[in-house]
């Protein structure tokens, strides 16, 4: 069993780190090319998912090298690393749905608010922040729990405190945020639509209404997929996790830790794949590595 999960979390941390160095080049050639500084927040966004997947390797290691069996503190850092990368990945995606949703409520505005001093700041608050919820049990070891001679595991180093803490000041916010600016945005875009309705029937419309509702659109559709797949992926694992620390036998832990939480880590797959194939700019991008790797080759 402990092989079958190590070959899963190898071939799953392998996808993860690939998809995402590839998506993260292709982000430094836009930027380069385009001087967007709102596609630094998607770049980290890939980052922090490669992150995650590099973390996740020590964890392969660890399958593969049963009975393996470390002192409290090597497990209390490895997750910590694995919570801090996870952690800055969810805080990647706030950051990139606040960017989309500010183009849309002040597009006359963006990109003199969107400057790279401020981008820069919110990124370094960004990671600043992850690193206090991934390393909080080791500054605070009332969030440990006493080693029983077992593996590395979520429930196995971190106290139920510290767990029900991350949920409910960190994953439970962060939807809630999600759905608010979304549905602010949906409010923004009825209201463009209404707007050009009456310029159409005033004989007023021109080009530029049309395209800026189609940019809305495409906005709000990246939002929507990407909080989708955020909720699909990590909602059973923190729902399974509060009632396992409320109830530790209502569930099996080890259910939660080998499966749901393998479903929370497909997120960090998932995020650059579906970020390349909603847009355009990513996916001529990648077409454009791809034709240049293949002239080099040939």
């Amino acid at each position: 069993a402990s092989s079958a999960l190590g070959a899963i979390l190898a071939v799953l941390a392998s996808l993860i780190i690939a998809a995402n160095a590839l998506v993260a080049i292709a982000l430094l050639c836009l930027i380069q090319k385009s001087g967007s500084k709102g596609l630094y927040f998607v770049l980290n966004l890939a980052v922090a998912d490669a992150m995650v997947g590099f973390t996740v390797l020590g964890l392969v290691m660890d399958e593969f090298s049963q009975p393996f069996y470390p002192p409290q503190i090597f497990c209390v850092l490895r997750m910590a690393f694995v919570t801090s990368s996870s952690a800055a990945s969810i805080l990647s995606l706030i950051l990139v749905a606040c960017d989309r949703h500010l183009a849309i409520r002040k597009p006359f505005h963006y990109f003199q608010l969107v400057t790279g001093l401020r981008v820069g700041v919110r990124l370094v608050g960004l990671w600043l922040v992850a690193a206090i919820i991934g390393f909080l049990p080791v500054l605070t070891p009332g969030f440990q729990k006493t080693s029983t001679g077992e593996k590395c595991s979520f429930f196995g180093v971190f106290h139920p405190t510290y767990m029900l803490t991350v949920f409910c000041v960190g994953f439970f916010p962060a939807l809630f945020l999600f759905i608010y600016l979304y549905c602010d945005m949906l409010k923004i875009a009825s209201v463009h639509v209404q707007h050009i309705r009456e310029m159409e029937h005033a004989g007023l419309a021109g080009d530029c209404p049309p395209s800026r509702t189609t940019s809305d659109v495409k906005a709000m559709r990246t939002v929507a997929v990407l909080i989708g797949c955020f909720t699909l992926s990590w909602l059973p694992f923190f729902i399974a996790s509060i009632v396992q620390t409320v109830c530790s036998e209502c569930f099996s832990y080890k259910v939660i830790e080998n499966y749901l939480w393998l479903l929370g880590l497909c997120n960090s797959l998932l995020n650059p794949l579906l970020y390349s194939y909603w847009q355009k700019d990513m996916r001529l991008q990648l077409y454009q590595l791809a034709a240049s790797v293949k002239r080099r080759v040939l």
